[in-house]
């Protein structure tokens, strides 16, 4: 089976993962990511979870000061996205990554509609205002998570377009006394005027052809149905089972899926903080189960496996030095969701003794909590991004409220039970071979020489 998995799946899996593409995207997404956090801490401050100081806030009119600095931040991830991902590519090619990034920007921007169709009353979004339409503006909703799947073709077709201009040499060539970063500005001029042309044709066809844009045309067709696609059981299997089973044989599932997932859970994340500003955020209403949140706070919580219940075994019932040794390292990392020390050091990469509970407890807990949240037993995340490293508890209670700290408290809970008698085992092996590796003592040295005698 191992042969199987090491010679049959795993290299065309390697093979498509360290992919241009998928490189770019993997490394590309990782440029929104401050900023979304940034956004997120405004946000809770703009939006606070206890409903009196909320109040207080916007009556001093801090509420809005708060929430313009997420919308500057978190509300124009897409933007970032789309600069990280060209930046990434032609910088792996070798070239300038920053004059790609920007040009992705203009052609991202050049693509999306230059007309709010309708426009809501700030203060109170239930009235729409007087104003049916407004031209020559950029709907932020485009710069979010409604453009995400839009940012990652336009970054992917410019990195690549950008980098063959470079290495088919349609570049404008200055003598050697112009200083670089003059002839750097120069060297992009031409590369990116074809890729503005061409972008502006595309722009032409889709307005004038089809009275509609590129952005939305994707958002309709493509990104809508890959958001719901990852919404239903087949995204819990993929957030949930796919990492640890990546996991299990030392390649680094999170990352990738993550790389991969990253985007559309993203995108769910904004379209449920809509909802939650908005005062809807039901199923009924469209809130998204399977967020960034669903991810970070239920599934790799505590650390990929969801190995809590492991580490705790190994602190307070192993019996062999090497798991206690491993339980007191590995608890105060496995806080802040990191559990490297475990997966490498006791280990969890390839021990078919801990391989279910392993793979099995993110599972549970994925289908658990998307039940959950389907029957009504706790609601929707609220979108509001929180760093993977963010201990449990406080990350449940930031993005699901009292309800989300204590489904996930139970979830941690469920975790003891599924790794207990796998742990057990494991550790039974561990302490056999450690009694019969260990030396004799003086003690017995002097009892054998009794007994020979």
């Amino acid at each position: 089976m191992n042969t199987f998995i090491n010679e049959k799946l795993l290299p065309p899996v390697m093979k498509f993962v360290n992919t241009k593409a998928v490189t770019a995207i993997k490394n590309g997404m990782l440029y929104p990511i401050p900023f979304i956090v940034i956004g997120a801490i405004f946000l809770i401050l703009g939006q606070f979870p206890y409903q009196p100081i909320a109040d207080y806030l916007d009556k001093i009119g801090l509420g809005p000061v708060f929430m313009q600095a997420n919308n500057a931040s978190f509300q124009i991830m897409a933007l970032f996205a789309v600069f990280g991902i060209a930046y990434s590519w032609v910088r792996d090619e070798g070239y300038d990554g920053v004059s790609a990034g920007l040009l992705a920007i203009v052609v991202d921007v050049l693509l999306q509609p230059d007309t709010i169709k309708s426009v809501t009353n700030i203060a109170d979004p239930d009235k729409t205002s007087t104003a049916w339409q407004v031209s020559g503006v950029i709907d932020r909703a485009w710069l979010g998570g409604k453009g995400m799947i839009v940012a990652i073709i336009v970054g992917l077709l410019v990195g690549w377009a950008y980098s063959w201009f470079m290495k088919k040499g349609f570049t404008i060539k200055l003598p050697e006394q112009v200083p670089a970063n003059v002839a750097a500005s120069f060297t992009a001029l031409l590369p990116g005027a074809a890729i503005v042309t061409i972008a502006t044709v595309v722009y032409g066809i889709f307005k004038l052809g089809f009275n509609t844009t590129l952005v939305e045309w994707i958002y309709t067709t493509i990104q809508t149905p890959l958001q719901h696609a990852t919404d239903g059981p087949l995204g819990v299997v993929v957030v949930a089972f796919l990492p640890v089973f990546l996991w299990f044989f030392g390649v680094h599932g999170a990352t990738i899926v993550g790389g991969i997932m990253t985007p559309l859970l993203l995108a769910n994340n904004a379209d449920n903080l809509a909802l939650y500003k908005a005062g809807n955020l039901t199923l009924d209403g469209g809130a998204h189960i399977v967020t960034q949140a669903f991810m970070d706070q239920f599934i790799t919580v505590t650390g990929s496996g969801m190995t809590i219940g492991l580490v705790i075994f190994m602190l307070v019932r192993a019996k062999s030095v090497q798991m206690k040794t491993l339980g007191k390292l590995e608890i105060v990392p496995a806080l802040f969701n990191i559990n490297e020390p475990i997966l490498f050091g006791l280990p969890l990469v390839l021990n078919p003794l801990l391989a279910v509970p392993f793979i099995l407890t993110p599972l549970i807990s994925g289908f658990a909590t998307y039940f959950a949240i389907y029957f009504g037993i706790i609601p929707p995340f609220n979108g509001m991004y929180v760093p993977w490293t963010t201990p449990a508890i406080i990350s449940g209670l930031i993005v699901g409220g009292w309800q989300g700290a204590l489904w996930q408290a139970l979830m941690l809970v469920m975790t003891g039970f599924t790794y207990l008698p796998f742990a057990r085992k494991y550790d039974k092996v561990l302490l056999a071979e450690e009694q019969g590796d260990a030396e004799p003592s003086a003690e017995d040295i002097e009892k054998l020489e009794e007994a020979t005698n």
